[in-house]
């Protein structure tokens, strides 16, 4: 640590590059010296040191999560007329994507452009990821495009801008073309399948990464993370093989961290294996469990028959000061409507969205639809809909029509089916619910005629499958 004596004395660039190097990931260090940088007006004394100064200035600043302090010393750095050379991008495109700067990123590219350093292949590739990231697919794909050889840093930084932005068909066709892959390769192939809803092929793909003879890959943490988050989704077959990965993670005695134990969590959670999920949230150490976790275990609870439980979680999740978030208000919404504790629902969903300010979506809207529709209040759920302060979607529309299912009201159902056709035309739920609910009422015309209206239509009734290895 840097003493206050030391302060009093100016530093030389030689004596600044050498202790930003050697604090390089400290904050409170990286400050110290740039603050005697800047009383001793040593920055402005060597031009062509001082852009090595400010280069390493910029990476320690980003290292430490200073994204716009990064930024800022470029705009600094230009305006004392220092030079930036090839080495000054990368850390700074980095910066602006961190901190969603999109602006930024795009004069960075022109500055790039300018300075006639954009040939550079790491300059290229972190423009590859930056526009991967922010959603310029387009730009993404030409700057790879205009990358003379790309190595497979490069080619792995195209894979995740594809899988970024839902273009799974070029990502696994690139990944298919590429000379030599790596553990990164795979991963980020396996993670984007998984995070387009593309399950079956990222558990697929992840069989031929272990059974794979020409070389050796082990899969990493983040490998195990995705495919596992497929496991959880696959219809059936998926907690076969996630019970497989569970031992592979026992027999190399993994680490159980906060992501790899969520996972698997979720994953027990939404197969119906409540006591493995509980056995799992346990072996996580309370200083690691955060808020995805115990998500993942209210989750889980209120799921599978018990919803008292899960809202006794959420109240021990607040003592432990842990922020609830969205997607906690859908576990407790959901563990509220299992139990038919209607107000205590209405009162949470306030007092959560109030306290934590969360910014109610669609979907917790239909959860609220689904507690007070559950609870048999069909007329009161109707009337909840009606006074949304937006357009609805098939998401509330859906919670009311699964409420008219389980208390058997075929003509408000009929209504509100025929409503959610208008919103889904090509989802077979929609027909099938439809078919099932004239049938409650004996009318075997009009559920016929549902089922014909979906084959005329070309909509299938989507079958359970099983993924084998």
């Amino acid at each position: 640590m840097l003493c206050k004596p030391f302060l009093s004395f100016s530093l030389s660039l030689e004596d600044a590059l050498h202790l930003l190097q050697r604090f390089f990931n400290s904050s409170n260090q990286t400050k110290q010296i740039h603050s005697v940088l800047i009383t001793t007006n040593a920055l402005v004394s060597s031009r062509w040191k001082t852009k090595f100064v400010y280069n390493t200035l910029i990476r320690s600043y980003l290292t430490t999560g200073q994204y716009k302090t990064s930024l800022a010393l470029f705009t600094h750095m230009l305006v004392s007329q220092v030079q930036p050379i090839n080495l000054t991008f990368p850390s700074l495109i980095k910066a602006a994507c961190s901190s969603f700067s999109v602006s930024y990123g795009v004069s960075l590219h022109g500055q790039a452009l300018k300075r006639g350093v954009l040939w550079d292949p790491f300059i290229q590739t972190s423009f590859v990821r930056f526009y991967g990231e922010v959603a310029d697919f387009r730009s993404s794909r030409k700057m790879f495009g205009d990358i003379v050889d790309p190595c497979v840093i490069a080619c792995n930084s195209m894979l995740d801008a594809c899988g970024r932005n839902g273009d799974m068909d070029s990502a696994f066709e690139l990944f298919q073309r590429m000379p030599v892959t790596d553990v990164v390769s795979w991963t980020t192939v396996i993670n984007g399948f998984s995070k387009n809803g593309l399950h079956a092929k990222a558990v697929m793909l992840f069989g031929e990464m272990i059974e794979n003879n020409r070389v050796v890959i082990t899969p990493t943490e983040a490998t195990l993370v995705s495919v596992l988050s497929s496991c959880a989704n696959l219809d059936r077959g998926g907690v076969h093989l996630g019970k497989q990965i569970h031992g592979y993670v026992m027999r190399k005695e993994i680490i159980l961290t906060t992501t790899l134990g969520t996972a698997l969590l979720d994953l027990y959670g939404k197969a119906g294996h409540l006591e493995m999920a509980l056995t799992i949230f346990d072996q996580i150490r309370d200083k690691d469990k955060e808020v995805c976790t115990w998500n993942a275990v209210i989750s889980a609870l209120a799921s599978n028959g018990r919803p008292e439980k899960a809202l006794e979680m959420f109240e021990m999740m607040k003592s432990k000061n842990v922020h609830p978030n969205g997607i906690t208000l859908l576990a407790v919404l959901t563990a509220c409507a299992r139990s038919k504790l209607v107000d205590l629902g209405i009162q949470l969903f306030i007092s959560i969205c109030s306290e934590y300010k969360i910014i109610p979506t669609s979907e917790h809207y239909g959860c609220m639809v689904d507690l007070i529709g559950r609870a048999g209040l069909l007329v009161d759920a109707v009337n909840f809909i009606k006074k949304l302060p937006f357009e609805l979607d098939a998401s509330v529309v859906g919670a009311l029509l699964g409420a008219c299912k389980i208390h058997e009201d075929a003509e408000l159902g009929n209504k509100v089916g025929k409503w959610l056709i208008g919103l889904q035309p090509q989802h077979c739920g929609q027909y099938v619910a439809l078919s099932t609910l004239s049938a409650l009422e004996s009318n075997w015309a009009e559920a016929e005629q549902m089922r014909k209206v979906m084959i005329q239509a070309g909509i299938r009734k989507i079958p359970a499958y099983s993924v084998l290895f």
